[in-house]
C-alpha cells in the first residue's frame, strides 16, 4: 500500500523552515470537531495543511515549527491530546504524548490544554511568527492575546502563501497517491455506467458509486453529484433524489479520496446507451473542447490558456448550432456563452479537491510547472426553461472532467481509464446491457 512515511512530512517541514528564515516560528492547528447534531460528529478529518506538514491525524492539535540561527535545521513542537483511557473506550485510541515524538518524530510534545503557557517560551526565541492569519478568528485572537500579554515583540506574517505553494507542486509520492484515488474513481465511474437503468433512482446509482470507493478504503472527495435529465443543468446538484427515465442523460461527477489526496471526474452518459442526436452533437462539442485544453496543460503555458481555448470552441460550436448569434470575438468579449457555459475550466487538485494555490502570482499570471496537477472540465448546460433556444435542445447538460499532472514530457491524463469517447461509451453501456 502506497503511503507517505515521517520522512516525508520530516522533508516538508525542512522545506518550510527554509523558507521562513532564521529566528522565525510557524504555528498551525488542525480543524476542530464538527458536530453533525446532538451529540453526533462527522467523521473527523484532519486540516490539509497541518497534515501536510504533520501526518497527525487526531483532532485538538497544534504544530509549532521553529528555526533558530540556522533555517537548515529545525524544531518541531507538537501540542495533542494526552492518553486517556477511559475515554479511549468510548471515543478510540490516541497517540498521547509519547505516541507524537515516537511515531510522529515530534521533537518535543505538550498537552494541547498547555499550549497557552508552553507556547510562550517558544515565542521569545523567535523574531517572526507565522500563522495562518483570518483562517480561524477564534485562534487568531488567542495567539495575538498571548504575544500582547507577554509583550513579545514579533513581526506577524502569514502561514499560507509559503504552505500553499508548497502543496501546489505535488512529489512523486503524492502523484503516486493521486494516481491511485484517479483508477479507484474510474472503476466507480465505469460502475456507474454498467449499472444505469431506467426507473432507478439517483441514489441508486450514487449507492454503486460509494461501494467501490469504500471497497478499497476510500470515502467521497465531496458531495457526489448524480443528475439525470435536466438535474445535469445544475452545477451543484446533490441532492440525488429523482428517478432516471430513458432517454435521459446522467451526469455524474464523483471522486474518491485515498489517503487524503482528492481525485475529481465528471462523465456524462445516456441512461438506455445511446446518444440522441441532439445529444451526440452537444456531447462531441464538449469533448472536443476538453480534448484541446487537456493539450495545453503544458510546462510555461498560463493556467487560463486552456479556459480561453474551450472559450473559443464551445462559443464556435454554440454559434455554429444556431444556439447564439453574432461575430464570434464580440461573442467571446461579451462572454455570451455563460448563457451555456458558466464556469471555469478547472482548479487545483491534491488534498482538497479545490486544492490551494494562487492562479495569479506578483507578476501576472501562474504559469505550469512540473508536479502541478489540474482539472480540465468544460461543459455546456442549457435550460429547460430556456426559450431562446429550440425546444429539442433545452434540458440538455453535459459535463466531461479529467485529473492532469503536468509533466516535462506533457500532460498525464490520470483519469484516462474511464471511458469518454461516445463510440466507447456505448459500446461499454451495450455490452453490459447484453449480459
Amino acid at each position: 500500500m502506497l503511503k507517505l512515511t515521517q520522512a516525508d512530512f520530516a522533508v516538508r517541514r525542512l522545506e518550510l523552515a527554509r523558507k521562513m528564515g532564521a529566528h522565525s516560528i510557524a504555528i498551525i492547528a488542525t480543524n476542530a470537531v464538527s458536530y453533525r447534531n446532538s451529540d453526533v460528529d462527522y467523521k473527523y478529518r484532519a486540516d490539509s495543511s497541518f497534515y501536510y506538514l504533520t501526518g497527525f491525524p487526531e483532532p485538538e492539535a497544534i504544530a509549532v515549527i521553529q528555526t533558530f540561527d540556522d533555517a537548515d535545521e529545525y524544531e518541531y513542537t507538537l501540542f495533542c491530546r494526552e492518553r486517556d483511557p477511559e475515554l479511549e473506550i468510548w471515543n478510540g485510541y490516541r497517540e498521547g504524548l509519547e505516541g507524537a515524538k515516537s511515531a510522529y518524530h515530534a521533537d518535543a510534545s505538550y498537552a494541547i490544554d498547555d499550549f497557552n503557557e508552553e507556547v510562550v517560551e517558544l515565542l521569545s526565541h523567535a523574531h517572526k511568527v507565522y500563522f495562518r492569519v483570518g483562517h480561524d478568528a477564534d485562534f487568531d485572537i488567542r495567539i495575538t492575546s498571548i504575544i500582547q500579554q507577554h509583550h513579545l515583540k514579533l513581526s506577524l506574517l502569514q502561514l499560507d502563501p509559503i504552505v500553499d505553494v508548497m502543496r501546489l507542486i505535488k512529489s512523486d509520492k503524492e502523484i503516486g497517491l493521486m494516481k491511485k484515488a484517479a483508477e479507484i474513481s474510474a472503476l466507480a465511474h465505469t460502475k456507474a455506467m454498467e449499472s444505469v437503468r431506467n426507473g432507478m433512482m439517483e441514489y441508486e446509482l450514487e449507492a454503486e458509486l460509494n461501494y467501490v470507493f469504500g471497497k478499497h478504503g476510500c470515502v467521497p472527495a465531496y458531495g457526489s453529484i448524480v443528475g439525470s435529465g435536466e438535474n445535469g443543468c445544475i452545477l451543484h446538484y446533490v441532492e440525488n433524489n429523482k428517478k432516471i427515465e430513458d432517454g435521459q442523460l446522467v451526469l455524474i461527477d464523483a471522486g474518491c479520496e485515498y489517503e487524503y489526496y482528492a481525485s475529481d471526474i465528471t462523465r456524462t452518459f445516456p441512461v438506455n446507451g445511446v446518444f440522441s442526436k441532439e445529444q451526440r452533437i452537444i456531447y462531441q462539442l464538449v469533448l472536443d473542447a476538453q480534448l484541446a485544453a487537456i493539450d495545453a496543460v503544458r510546462i510555461g503555458n498560463p493556467y487560463r490558456k486552456p479556459h480561453d481555448i474551450v472559450v473559443r470552441i464551445l462559443t464556435q460550436g454554440l454559434l455554429e448550432l444556431g444556439l447564439l448569434q453574432g461575430n464570434l470575438e464580440d461573442l467571446i468579449g461579451d462572454e455570451a456563452y455563460r448563457q451555456f457555459y458558466m464556469h471555469g475550466t478547472g482548479h487545483w487538485l491534491g488534498l482538497d479537491v479545490h486544492d490551494v494555490g494562487g492562479y495569479k502570482t506578483k507578476e501576472g499570471p501562474r504559469h505550469y510547472e512540473a508536479g502541478m496537477v489540474v482539472t480540465i472540465e468544460p461543459g455546456i448546460y442549457i435550460s429547460p426553461q430556456d426559450t431562446t433556444v429550440p425546444e429539442k435542445w433545452r434540458g440538455i447538460g453535459i459535463r466531461i472532467e479529467d485529473d492532469i499532472v503536468v509533466t516535462s514530457e506533457g500532460p498525464q491524463v490520470l483519469t484516462a481509464s474511464v471511458v469518454k469517447e461516445i463510440d466507447h461509451i456505448e459500446a461499454l453501456m451495450k455490452s453490459t446491457a447484453n449480459k
